[in-house]
């Protein structure tokens, strides 16, 4: 495929918007049209970019080869859908969809028709993980800790689904091994669904991680912590900070292998670019993207695991 990809963005409400910026920049793409019910946000981003702005997501189907889907999880199923059916791949901000079965029903319209299914876990183009993976080897144990200030924003889904989703993505892709048994609790504070939550996920291969949410938090932090033989990483998201802690060679005079410490900072990436060039990349080449609809449905699937035990826990 070497022609320009007709490109649109459904929903340019605040991170829609980004996508737009995102696709208007990209050499290999044309951003053809942005689609919101907001008739004056769909304008003024259409307007920006010198693209068509559209209130009804039907109008752009015959017009488009691919889209980012960046509206209230609610209605990703039935979107996706429409834009699948019709041949055009698609880019589905995370989670992508509210239950596993429809899931499930948009990866096997996207292997039908042959098109590219991504999800929106914008983590895995963070540049710390390109640390991590270098240097992962057979995690025993990881910690994560992920906490925003309260908004209004995505309040229709738990914080599980907001923002723990993002850890578990990450987790499962780094740790192979099916899910054993999890256990997890959490409560409401400012909304009336899960505000702050903790998980602890044991796999098959005894890997253990313990996963906590918050968005009631004075603070941003995003750190995730691996243990496995011989060494300590602890990655801290925000920062692009990378730290490396390794048992060493010697006995120290106490008897003990001295520990060595090292810092690893990563260049201040542009994650959520890296994120549609690698979409477009997926569609030029025919190939499967970073993050797939599997990779979304395993996480979903994981998430509503954690949501369902802690809703009968209240």
């Amino acid at each position: 495929m070497s022609q320009l990809l007709k490109v649109a963005v459904v929903g340019v409400g605040h991170l829609g918007k980004w996508h737009a910026d995102k696709y208007a920049a990209a050499p290999d793409c044309e951003l053809v049209a942005v689609v919101d019910s907001n008739v004056a946000n769909a304008r003024e981003v259409a307007q920006k970019h010198g693209a068509e702005a559209y209130s009804n997501y039907r109008d752009i189907i015959p017009l488009v080869d691919a889209i980012s889907l960046v509206v209230p999880t609610s209605l990703h199923y039935k979107i996706a859908r429409e834009f699948l059916e019709a041949g055009i791949h698609c880019l589905i901000e995370k989670p992508v969809t509210e239950t596993v079965d429809e899931a499930e029903t948009l990866i096997e319209i996207a292997r039908e028709h042959d098109l590219v299914l991504q999800v929106g876990h914008i983590e895995r183009f963070n540049s710390v993980m390109i640390g991590i993976e270098s240097r992962l080897d057979k995690p025993r144990f990881i910690e994560s800790t992920r906490l925003a200030p309260f908004t209004t924003r995505a309040t229709d889904v738990s914080v599980v689904l907001d923002l723990m989703i993002h850890d578990i993505d990450i987790i499962l892709d780094l740790i192979e091994s099916p899910i054993k048994r999890i256990s997890a609790s959490g409560i409401s504070v400012l909304s009336d669904t899960i505000d702050i939550a903790n998980a602890r996920i044991e796999f098959e291969n005894d890997c253990v991680a313990n996963v906590t949410a918050s968005r009631i938090s004075r603070k941003r932090e995003r750190k995730l912590r691996i243990f496995q033989k011989d060494a300590y990483l602890s990655a801290d998201f925000q920062e692009k900070l990378l730290a490396v802690n390794r048992k060493g060679e010697t006995d120290n005079a106490e008897g003990f292998r001295d520990i060595t410490h090292r810092e690893h900072h990563f260049e201040d990436n542009d994650a959520l670019n890296l994120e549609i060039l690698d979409f477009i990349r997926a569609i030029k080449v025919g190939e499967r993207p970073k993050v797939s609809g599997e990779d979304g449905k395993r996480a979903l699937e994981t998430a509503i695991a954690i949501t369902s035990q802690i809703a009968e826990s209240l």
